[in-house]
């Protein structure tokens, strides 16, 4: 009997890749000969490729019609067994069925956010898990998979590696703590004036310099946070995807809201402080991608009681994420890197 050939979709964006990767290797590991198709927005396709799970990467750009009849074509003669669609969306689940791809598996309606999508699905699942990564192991389920989930490795490229390495040597850093303050809401981001202050209270109390990474459109919030950090000189960080993983790596703690960095963090292993507020942290929190690592310390999630979840995306902080203290951030680092306050 021939392997399976499988069309895997997610097109973006990091967090939600990575929340894909054990999903996707729970696939792998049941069909390690498969051929496995990951179709991806082109700014994803790198991080696609470090999982090492996939025998081919397509990209596509929904927005531009030339990509889409392009990759429409390509899906047409792919010859593929059964598509997986872990988006939901119905420019994701419009792919596989324009392809004409025969079997075509995604979320029931109990699950997708955009109204009607699970039409364009032969098969539809409906979802018992809390986690979305557990969720996207389900639909692995109904691809025959043996698991929901199985550990799946995010590997850094040496040379970026390297670049931080050296980057680091130059500025005089061998332990630090990256903040990441930005987010794709900035109703999901804690106030950059309080890492501002977290950072001076870190360098005062423990000597420790922070790392503050810059995402595309997060200058404003990176220059606000070395503001309010007073004399604790943090380091603004621009870089490459491959770059932040190297800096993540290295780190001995990571501090985030829910966002990119934070579940890239969580899949390389780092040690991290969670901040929560809108967003359910059952459903969207960090999500161990590896193997089970040996760690004295444990990642520290925080929310405060009672908040009702809500996906709105408001210019301003949400009131639950000023309900956050850095106090309680500053005692919830201490905690995780094993240092007494």
């Amino acid at each position: 009997m021939p392997e399976p050939r499988f069309l895997v979709v997610r097109l973006g964006s990091l967090g939600d890749i990575l929340h894909t990767f054990p999903a996707v290797a729970a696939l792998r590991e049941t069909f390690p000969a498969a051929q496995i198709v990951w179709l991806t927005h082109p700014r994803w396709a790198f991080l696609v490729s470090t999982s090492g799970l996939v025998s081919e990467v397509w990209k596509v750009d929904t927005r531009v019609v030339s990509s889409l009849r392009e990759i429409i074509k390509r899906l047409r003669q792919g010859s593929f067994s059964a598509a997986i669609d872990y988006q939901g969306l119905w420019k994701s689940a419009m792919l596989p069925f324009f392809g004409a791809i025969p079997k075509r598996i995604g979320f029931s309606s109990a699950t997708v956010r955009e109204f009607g999508v699970p039409l364009l699905y032969t098969d539809r699942v409906k979802t018992t898990k809390a986690h979305i990564a557990e969720q996207n192991g389900e639909l692995s389920l109904s691809a025959g998979a043996k698991r929901v989930t199985a550990p799946a490795t995010v590997h850094i490229p040496a040379q970026d590696q390297a670049v931080v390495c050296t980057r680091l040597r130059a500025l005089g850093l061998d332990r630090y703590i990256v903040f990441s303050p930005g987010g794709g809401w900035r109703s999901k981001c804690w106030p950059a004036e309080r890492f501002g202050a977290l950072c001076s209270k870190l360098r005062e109390s423990f000597g420790l310099r922070t790392i503050v990474n810059a995402g595309p459109g997060d200058d404003d919030l990176a220059a606000a946070v070395v503001h309010a950090s007073g004399d604790a000189a943090p380091v603004v960080h621009h870089g490459s995807l491959g770059e932040l993983m190297a800096l993540l790596r290295g780190a001995a703690c990571a501090v985030a809201g829910d966002t990119g960095p934070l579940h890239l963090a969580a899949a390389i292993g780092t040690p991290l402080v969670a901040l929560f507020g809108p967003t359910d942290p059952a459903r969207n929190g960090p999500y161990q991608v590896g193997e089970p690592h040996a760690s004295e310390h444990t990642n520290v999630v925080l929310r405060v009681p009672g908040v009702r979840t809500t996906h709105a995306r408001g210019e301003q902080p949400h009131a639950s994420m000023l309900a956050i203290t850095v106090d309680q951030v500053f005692d919830a680092v201490s905690q995780c890197i094993g240092v007494e306050k």
